[in-house]
């Protein structure tokens, strides 16, 4: 066993070099560049991208831009400034890059030179895109709009911390509704100079980027920089909190006017794309109200008719995300098949789309196209994202950036392999397996169950910098890794099984899936543990109740322990509403409150548990945590209770990462031996 190498790990300085490191570590793990595409240059002759790297000490971040050609080659940095620079993209004549830097935009050269702040706006703005007729820029400003503290009201009390609210949706994800909102501004562009921009949402409570996590792809400019669409859910309070009826928005700067295009179409309508030529726009889109996980579908409009045609209504998978061809005659998309993410091909014609890529890797977001490629980031479960060219027709691929080599040269990787497991209701269901490095199958391991979140929410190649895979076996863990019902990638029937059920069918796989690989010699079946968030951190609790002695340990980060309780301190109700019933008042009331909530189970505990939560989760408050921790302590469990007060459903400043690993390894150090 090696998990020593995660608790005193040193923080590597210089050329990493194989003598001097074999596995992955929670410190190396941080010194992984994080590769971001950004856009590519009008000649397509390069490609420019952000690295954001992390510093342990200043426990924080920094993002530059790079600039590498097309073909491959060296690559140039562009931006070293105090700060972060993100947002990159030229300008409609090419002449410059325009980004983002410490919330104005900035311009600079090509090559990275002359770099010029061209905005002076008040209070900051976060994203912005050029009008491609080179006369207009649309950015985004927050604006306030409602009252909501105690100083509001009350102008004499300028030092309250009172916070009034008379609807719901006073907080979301990881922060509370102070009465500012996203909103677009329009603003005169030339020769570098921005004039004061007019907000085309005005007195509109409602945000453009959607909040908590839409970017610049929310708003997008006609070719011709006569029209502007934006994305947005014009609903608050109550109504807000229960719909996903987010919609698209055509704004005419001639005019001032706003249509309304996706009216009457009842779930989320995101990420709208214009065809090149202008004569098409197309979006993806989710048929009901409520259901956040829904199948999502491409939708195209013809800018001049009415007509909306779903170009992917007899395909049984979700798109991700897409771009048009340079003809204006078709597409490509990403999406998710068997866990692991693809590219596609699809024509307006109605056939089936043509799978282009292939093998066990995440082909994310597309950047552009430039000849026969397209260029798009890559990651595998031993490989953070890198961005490569893969080619239309044959699918081959080749890389880039080569961001990581120098560490992942340096380190001996995982092995993971793809199992097909057969479920107690007779599916086939596929399964991960990753094996430490230099895995001897003559020795036994220690092993973890991997529990997925979402609940709708592949576990695919991604590679996380929390949930690492190639972590844990670099420890000496062996990691099963079910698909089990609910995830996407394998039908629209067996993602929706999830729904309203799940403590069932979900923990059946779980356990069918870790009986079947426990049988392989190699298990240490008397050292196994399940870990996981979010309905991660649920299926933990939920097996804590059900697993019958499988399992020495258990580790849970932001699950629901108690699904009452729950229902009352979430955010996004249509959520809950969906996937659990509704209410737990409602008459009659769900089954899921009594069959499925762990604490009903919890008489059963007998198993040694981490939990771990973060106080500003509103999403999965911090208080589910705290009633799984109590119960455990008073039952007289092993238990420990790790909190992060600042952190929300994810842990994202360094210190805290390195502290949520040296923890999480601690424990299964403790429990599984």
């Amino acid at each position: 066993m090696i998990k020593q190498l995660c608790l005193a790990g040193a923080v590597l300085t210089g050329v990493i070099t194989a003598q001097a490191q074999e596995r992955m570590t929670p410190e190396l793990l941080w010194k992984l560049g994080r590769v971001g595409g950004q856009t590519i240059s009008p000649d397509g002759k390069s490609v420019i991208y952000s690295i954001t790297k992390y510093d342990i000490e200043a426990n924080g971040g920094n993002t530059n831009l790079y600039s590498i050609p097309v073909k491959g080659g060296e690559p140039t940095q562009l931006t070293e400034q105090e700060g972060s620079e993100y947002g990159a993209q030229f300008s409609p004549d090419g002449s410059k890059i325009g980004f983002m830097h410490k919330g104005q935009i900035w311009e600079m050269d090509p090559d990275g030179s002359d770099q010029r702040q061209i905005t002076d706006i008040e209070g900051g703005i976060s994203s912005f895109k050029y009008a491609p007729n080179g006369k207009q820029i649309a950015y985004v400003k927050q604006v306030k709009l409602t009252d909501v503290r105690g100083s509001d009201f009350h102008k004499d009390l300028p030092a309250s911390e009172a916070m009034v609210y008379d609807d719901l949706m006073y907080r979301h994800w990881a922060s509370w509704n102070t009465g500012w909102y996203n909103h677009l501004f329009v603003a005169n562009y030339a020769s570098g100079k921005v004039s004061n921009g007019k907000d085309i949402m005005e007195g509109e409570p409602y945000d453009c980027p959607q909040k908590p996590f839409g970017g610049s792809e929310d708003y997008v400019w006609h070719p011709e920089g006569t029209a502007l669409v934006y994305v947005s859910k014009k609903k608050t309070g109550k109504e807000y909190a229960q719909s996903t009826n987010s919609d698209l928005y055509l704004y005419n700067p001639a005019t001032g006017k706003t249509q309304n295009v996706t009216q009457g179409m009842m779930g989320y309508d995101t990420h709208p794309v214009w065809s090149p030529d202008g004569q098409y726009l197309a979006w993806t889109s989710m048929k009901r109200d409520g259901y956040e996980s829904d199948k999502n579908d491409i939708y195209l409009w013809q800018f001049t008719g009415s007509e909306k045609k779903n170009l992917t209504a007899n395909w049984d998978e979700t798109v991700s995300s897409f771009v048009f061809n340079k003809d204006s005659d078709g597409m490509y998309f990403g999406a998710a098949v068997n866990a692991t993410y693809q590219l596609f091909e699809l024509g307006f014609d109605g056939a089936e789309p043509r799978q282009i890529t292939s093998g066990d890797h995440n082909v994310n977001g597309i950047i552009g196209i430039v000849g026969k490629e397209l260029i798009a980031s890559k990651t595998d479960m031993n490989h953070a994202a890198e961005l490569y060219g893969f080619n239309i027709k044959k699918g081959t691929e080749r890389v880039i950036t080569h961001t990581n080599d120098a560490i992942y040269n340096s380190i001996t990787l995982s092995k993971v392999e793809k199992r097909w497991v057969k479920t107690t209701d007779g599916k086939e269901m596929l399964t991960w397996v990753i094996l430490p490095p230099n895995f001897d199958s003559t020795k036994t391991y220690p092993t973890l169950l991997y529990c997925q979140g979402g609940p709708q929410s592949a576990v695919s190649q991604f590679y996380s910098f929390r949930w690492n895979f190639q972590l844990m076996a670099a420890n000496d863990y062996v990691i099963i890794a079910p698909n089990r019902r609910g995830l996407p990638s394998f039908g629209t029937e067996w993602n929706e099984a999830i729904s309203k059920d799940w403590g069932g069918q979900a923990m059946r796989d779980y356990l069918a899936a870790f009986d079947e690989i426990s049988k392989e010699p190699y298990i240490d079946q008397n050292n196994a543990g399940a870990v996981g968030a979010s309905y991660g951190g649920y299926s933990v609790y939920m097996l804590a109740g059900i697993h019958e002695k499988r399992f020495k340990s258990f580790v849970a980060h932001c699950g629901l322990f108690n699904l009452e309780s729950w229902y009352g301190s979430t955010e996004e109700l249509f959520f809950a509403n969906f996937d659990i019933g509704g209410p737990y008042w409602k008459n009659p009331v769900p089954e899921s409150y009594a069959k499925f909530s762990p604490h009903k189970y919890a008489q059963n505990w007998d198993t040694p548990i981490l939990v771990i939560h973060g106080g500003r989760d509103y999403r999965v408050p911090d208080t589910q945590g705290m009633e799984a921790f109590q119960v455990a302590q008073l039952k007289g469990l092993k238990s420990r209770f790790l909190y992060f007060p600042r952190e929300g459903h994810w842990v994202l400043q360094p210190q805290n990462g390195l502290v949520w690993h040296r923890e999480y390894f601690k424990w299964l150090d403790e429990t599984l031996k």
